[in-house]
């Protein structure tokens, strides 16, 4: 299996300029200080680098390398070395820094391409090898189990499902292959975790699926065109499901719905618990996020909810971000400071007041409180856990029995929902 997969994992070898200020003592910074002691300005220096990865082969017709972004970022040079010792330069179709997804191109002579497996068949504990150029020593072969599935939180602001092993992955090895025993490349490795620098036995990899999406879209447009489904969510705990009475405790609660989006569009609502995106099953706010993320600007998607217990099924069509207005919040005319504290945890910091026609108005938020993350001043409470609220008695006595409060709120012309935890 290694022979026939070898081939087509390749050195990487990049040249480049990065720009950089030196470090600088804070004096010197100071115009006044400059100009009495005829300081030039320092401004950003060039520096040169040279760095080195690996890459797949993922369609030798055409020629195109799959790697990682950050293996290219920045690089003016690239030189891609095949296993039969051939050099080829290479050029940069298209880098999407968010999925950490690049495509090269070099020319297509005698060329092996990587057979490609199915990600989503993972399952933790099957057998894989890593197959990449780790400290500069080319193919070189380590094997592993897959330890996680899922895994995100590595990047924040990434679009991220990595594929946990602890097959020995090192500098030099990102962008190379994760295989099955079949041979099958199943994700690109990307990142480790490490104090030192080296291999820990927590390695990352790319599934080959997202790795494959990003790639049609690089070499269609040269960039991906994001969408958005236009839905602010929670993820869904069994404490949030028993507050509003979901038997089901996979998936991710709407909370808000943008105006004029595509879910807008679709009829998706607050309160509605989304369960899965073209049939694959969404358990959490990372997993919709990269469903989301990873569709082209027009595409279908078939989306899966539960309302009032009952499922339904919409269509969405990601359209480009919409540009929508923050609409202003309604003046709050004071309150008895402290209000909210025996109430719910979760509302420390809010002053609360009965609201001309019903509900609870907000009428001041403290600053970094607790109650500053889900609510705003002007916010009117309209429900709390699928039961109508006209008081503030009426909230002090549903948050009386404890447990998570879901709030329904009405912010201008939007409803949000906002899940509060006991603790």
């Amino acid at each position: 299996m290694i022979k026939r997969v070898s081939p087509a994992v390749v050195n990487i070898a990049t040249r480049g300029t990065v720009r950089e200020r030196a470090p600088q003592n804070p004096l010197l910074e100071d115009p006044f200080f400059k100009r009495f002691f005829d300081i030039p300005d320092m401004g950003p220096r060039e520096r040169q680098f040279q760095s080195a990865g690996s890459g797949v082969i993922f369609d030798a017709k055409n020629g195109y390398i799959v790697t990682n972004a950050h293996v290219v970022d920045n690089a003016t040079e690239i030189t891609v070395t095949l296993q039969d010792g051939r050099d080829l330069t290479a050029t940069v179709v298209g880098s999407d820094i968010p999925s950490d997804v690049a495509v090269l191109k070099v020319p297509t002579e005698s060329l092996i391409q990587v057979a490609l497996g199915d990600s989503t068949r993972l399952e933790v504990g099957d057998f894989v090898v890593a197959i990449g150029n780790p400290f500069g020593l080319q193919h070189t072969v380590t094997s592993g189990i897959v330890s996680g599935l899922g895994r995100s939180g590595i990047n924040p602001d990434g679009y991220e499902d990595f594929i946990q092993t602890d097959a020995s992955i090192n500098p030099g090895n990102s962008g190379g292959a994760l295989v099955n025993l079949k041979g099958e490349l199943i994700g690109i490795n990307s990142a480790i975790l490490s104090r030192s620098g080296g291999n820990i036995g927590i390695g990352f990899a790319i599934p080959v699926n997202m790795a494959r999406s990003v790639m049609d879209q690089l070499i269609k447009y040269g960039s991906v065109k994001r969408g958005l489904l236009g839905v602010s969510i929670y993820s869904l705990t069994p404490d949030t499901a028993k507050s509003l009475d979901i038997p089901n405790t996979q998936g991710v609660l709407v909370s808000q719905v943008s105006e004029g989006s595509a879910a807008d569009k679709a009829g998706i609502k607050p309160g509605d618990v989304i369960t899965s995106i073209n049939g694959q099953t969404i358990k959490s706010n990372s997993e919709l996020r990269n469903a989301i993320g990873l569709s082209r600007v027009g595409d279908k998607l078939d989306v899966a909810l539960i309302r009032d217990r009952k499922p339904l099924q919409v269509v969405a069509v990601i359209t480009e971000p919409p540009v929508t207005s923050t609409p202003a919040n309604s003046r709050g005319n004071g309150g008895k400071p402290g209000d909210s504290d025996v109430i719910h945890p979760g509302l420390q910091g809010a002053t609360l007041a009965d609201a001309p026609g019903g509900g609870v108005e907000v009428r001041a938020v403290e600053p970094r409180s607790v109650a500053a993350t889900s609510l705003r001043k002007g916010d009117r409470i309209e429900g709390v856990n699928r039961q109508t609220i006209t008081t503030l008695k009426e909230l002090r006595e549903v948050a009386k029995r404890g447990g998570t409060l879901v709030l329904r709120i009405r912010r201008g012309n939007a409803l949000v929902l906002a899940p509060l935890r006991a603790q």
